[in-house]
């Protein structure tokens, strides 16, 4: 609904601007959380750089991922389709959460169209920077979904490995790696320093550099990981914050995107480049208050469908363009940078499959709120719906109770009955409702006997139906593991004298226990 109507100024923009399609700038963190900002009320205020670029653009205050994990919600991203649509699940277990680990089998379908494979057809030159983690196969390799350079590495920077068991992760320069973390790119995990951010940061740099002097339209996705435990930051921000080694990482980052916004000025591109800032999913929890970031208000953290795991900080930055110091509530959702970007390059989305995402330009431009639903998925199910500023939750489940009793909490010192539940709980036929403007931290369930709660779970429960009625599962392509198809052996690993002998293939259900 909200697509069609917005078709006629998509392509307004595109005759406006086809002669100079603006550079777009993807900034998307890792696990950090909402409430890690100082512009969104994080006390140590050790964000300058992030407070500014919101000072000089666009809040957006109820921004959502797609998935409350790393590799799905990135995957949505990049398709502006929900995990379940483009294979980004499980089914090996109901409401599991999966991701990409070195043994998965799995990736990116070639029959999903991404971003930059798009963005090519308006003569835009595509880069990512840090981590892919849509599958480290050779045919799940960004360079053959339609980005044109990578710096960066296929997983996370787990690790050290023995390479026996399991090898260490590489790092690529576009087809080839050219290290292994811990072997060549340096991670101390006793006092968390390592220079990656710094490399991530000179390689954002040179490309903006080479770009502008080339004359053509980009499109940089600056995927980092400092903030994704095991923490780190380079030896000057090491001890330099208030919050600890955390803390110092967010520090690192807000003063390399301090750097980046300040380069694009002063190469006077800045009001030819559309920039968004936001992570992939809500701070890790489990990994606080140490190793992990906060989630403001709200209820639980990563892995969880609650707003804690899903609500994202979110920043839009277009000198000229996007109004100084605006404040959004339109709801949004890392989908819609998908449709965003192609509305920016004149590009219409594919006819031929379900978009999820919406255009945000008339929000971010004209102030408008568009009217649409957001769905929190966990794996192969749909968990809860936010319309308006209710949200029903479906099912409930924070963890199970055998992993918490083994100290793995999502939802540390927050306990709220029969809302982190421990086991699955379904509320299909009787939803639990929130209203998120009176009860951000989603504390207070509405009485179910309220004509406030019969009004809203009957306009949900229409969303629900009517997206049920369109929706066609993807082919899971997280269900199953074998440890032959870790990196042992990347592209490039002859030059460098570092290929290592694969075990034999064993194929098995992957174990997904969340």
């Amino acid at each position: 609904m909200a697509s069609a109507a917005l078709r006629p100024l998509c392509l307004c923009w595109a005759l406006g601007a086809a002669a100079a399609a603006p550079n777009i700038l993807l900034l998307l963190m890792d696990d950090m959380g909402w409430g890690d900002l100082g512009v969104f009320g994080e006390p140590s205020k050790e964000t300058p750089n992030l407070d500014q670029m919101a000072a000089e653009g666009m809040l957006f205050l109820d921004f959502y991922t797609a998935n409350p994990l790393c590799s799905p919600s990135r995957a949505a991203l990049l398709t502006g389709r929900l995990p379940v649509r483009n294979g980004f699940y499980t089914t090996n277990g109901h409401a599991r959460n999966a991701y990409t680990p070195q043994d998965i089998v799995g990736g990116i379908p070639d029959s999903e169209l991404l971003l930059p494979e798009l963005l090519k057809k308006a003569g835009y030159t595509n880069k990512i920077i840090g981590k892919w983690h849509l599958g480290h196969r050779p045919q799940f390799h960004p360079l053959r979904h339609g980005f044109d350079e990578w710096f960066g590495s296929p997983n996370c920077h787990f690790g050290p490995y023995d390479s026996r068991e399991r090898p260490n992760i590489p790092v690529y320069r576009d087809w080839e790696m050219l290290g292994r973390y811990y072997e060549d790119f340096k991670i101390d995990l006793k006092t968390g320093e390592a220079n990656l951010t710094q490399l991530y940061l000179q390689e954002a740099l040179d490309f903006i550099s080479k770009q502008q002097a080339s004359q053509q339209p980009f499109f940089l996705y600056w995927a980092i990981d400092a903030t994704h435990a095991p923490v780190y930051a380079s030896k000057q921000f090491l001890g330099t914050s208030q919050r600890g080694l955390y803390g110092d990482a967010v520090r690192e980052i807000d003063d390399s995107i301090g750097k980046i916004l300040k380069h694009l000025q002063q190469l006077g591109i800045s009001e030819n480049t559309f920039v968004f800032f936001t992570s992939d999913n809500g701070a890790a929890l489990i990994s606080a208050p140490k190793q992990g970031g906060s989630n403001g208000p709200f209820l639980c953290g990563k892995q969880t469908t609650f707003e804690g795991g899903m609500r994202e900080p979110a920043i839009a930055w277009w000198p000229g363009h996007i109004p100084a110091g605006g404040v959004s509530h339109q709801l949004g959702n890392v989908m819609d940078l998908f449709s965003t970007s192609l509305s920016l390059a004149g590009l219409q989305p594919p006819s031929d499959r379900q978009i999820d995402g919406i255009d945000l330009l008339p929000a971010m431009l004209q102030g408008e709120l568009i009217d649409r639903p957001i769905f929190y998925y966990r794996g192969n199910e749909l968990m809860a719906v936010r319309a308006g500023l209710y949200k029903a939750h479906y099912w409930t489940w924070s963890n199970s109770l055998e992993e918490h009793s083994k100290g793995i909490d999502f939802c540390p010192g927050q306990s709220v009955a029969g809302v982190t539940t421990h086991t699955q709980e379904e509320h299909t036929y009787l939803p639990l409702l929130f209203h998120l403007g009176r009860d951000p931290g989603e504390k207070y369930p509405l009485s179910f006997a309220s004509e406030e709660y019969q009004r809203a779970v009957e306009h949900i429960s229409g969303l629900v139906q009517q997206h049920r009625a369109t929706l066609v599962p993807g082919q899971p392509q997280l269900n199953v593991c074998d440890q032959a198809v870790m990196n042992w052996s990347p592209p490039g690993c002859e030059k460098l004298g570092k290929c290592l002998k694969a075990p034999e293939s064993d194929p098995k259900k992957c174990s997904w226990p969340h």
